[in-house]
């Protein structure tokens, strides 16, 4: 069992280093990348909506392009991984690599962080067109 729980990581974080590489090459603000089906729909910016910019941002380690095109998923990403890579050291399951107080935490942080960016108010935190 102990095996299995560090087989799943592992292929999770191969996987992301894979698609970091390709995301490190190719620049979503030059190379088409799909939109978001909800902001083509209704023009409202979901959570995720810049994540793929703010991510290449980070990459080339422009924090502040990142957190203009993604505020949401920079903040999150240390917490994030930390908490994870804790439970996997200790060998706890990782099919919720957070604990149950920690996702309703993040979730609740997206769902203000939605409605904020769609505000005029929060309209610094929309991602740039």
């Amino acid at each position: 069992m102990r095996h299995a729980v560090r087989v799943v990581p592992a292929t999770v974080a191969g996987a992301a280093l894979a698609a970091l590489a390709a995301l490190y090459v190719i620049d979503p603000n030059s190379t088409y990348v799909p939109l978001c089906p909800l902001h083509a729909l209704t023009g409202l910016w979901c959570p995720f909506c810049g994540a793929t910019r703010a991510t290449h941002a980070l990459l080339h380690g422009d924090l502040g392009t990142a957190l203009h095109d993604n505020a949401l998923l920079v903040c999150a990403i240390p917490p994030v991984v930390l908490l994870g890579w804790h439970r996997v050291r200790d060998g706890q399951p990782i099919h919720h690599p957070l604990p149950g107080a920690a996702r309703w935490a993040l979730f609740g942080m997206a769902v203000v962080f939605t409605v904020l960016r769609n505000l005029p108010a929060g309209s610094w935190l929309a991602p740039p067109v």
